[in-house]
């Protein structure tokens, strides 16, 4: 059954998934697949193919906003991190979204909501991580581990139509030991490449259409989706993490349930 589609619900839709990203320091792709999913109708993959148009939009518009608390100066001088992590996530993109489109629908709505248990557990475990934990590896095999992370993150980030900042936070605070404001501008210039090339990818298959076809209300959850992340930013000062992770992470875990469930309704 179509839901409805009312650019009115669409705009707080996104402004309330916006608002919970926003909470956290990410455009919060991860909780806006279910509800493109669960309340507005749309069938797994072209769900995932607007999530990732939208998240294109939303991780833009957050690189200037950040600009102010970290310096583009200090993101270059980390040129390191981005090309370790884009070797491997640039590949994962392209095989995660190739992955993506040939899936039956039914079992690509089951790994949807196993990816949200993997966002959920990122989220509880990884958001407090101290740099002085980084892992003690250097040269050829810090690459080497970086890039098979940066592959597994991008197919990830395709097959969900995400940033990845939830699982690429915290690997590049482990892996090169580097502070939670700094890990999270370098996770966004890692996003942006790796998910125009998954959106690439997705252009070749015959879903891509849904983008035409629901142009307006791509761009009206995305404007709701962009402003709801600056509330959210907001309201970080006066919410306590406490409180904001084990919410959040519910939130996710009951999206995964609803999304597994949906795969019985195909």
């Amino acid at each position: 059954m179509k839901k409805s589609r009312n650019p009115v619900a669409v705009f707080f839709g996104g402004f309330a998934i916006g608002t919970l990203g926003g909470l956290i320091g990410l455009g919060g792709a991860e909780f806006r697949l279910p509800l493109l999913i669960g309340l507005f109708g749309f069938a797994a993959l072209p769900a995932i193919i607007l999530n990732k148009a939208m998240s294109l939009v939303v991780v833009a518009a957050s690189i200037p906003f950040r600009a102010g608390a970290v310096p583009l100066s200090s993101v270059l001088d980390r040129w390191d991190v981005i090309a370790t992590l884009l070797a491997g996530s640039l590949i994962g993109a392209w095989v995660g979204a190739g992955w993506a489109t040939k899936i039956e629908s039914e079992l690509l709505y089951k790994i949807l909501a196993g990816l949200l248990v993997l966002i959920a557990a990122a989220l509880f475990w990884g958001h407090d991580l101290n740099p002085a934990n980084t892992i003690s590896i250097s040269g050829y095999v810090l690459v080497s581990i970086g890039m098979v992370t940066g592959f597994f993150i991008g197919v990830v980030a395709s097959i969900m139509g995400v940033a990845g900042g939830e699982l690429l936070i915290p690997a590049i605070i482990l892996l090169f030991g580097v502070d939670i404001k700094l890990a999270g501008s370098l996770s966004l210039a890692v996003s942006l490449p790796t998910m125009i090339i998954g959106f690439a990818r997705y252009s070749q298959d015959q879903s891509f259409r849904i983008i035409a076809e629901q142009s307006r209300f791509l761009w009206v959850m995305a404007a709701g989706s962009i402003a709801g992340a600056f509330a959210g930013g907001m309201l970080l000062a006066v919410v306590a993490s406490a409180i904001i992770l084990p919410l959040l992470t519910g939130i996710l875990l009951i999206s995964a349930y609803k999304v597994w469930r949906h795969s019985y309704d195909t």
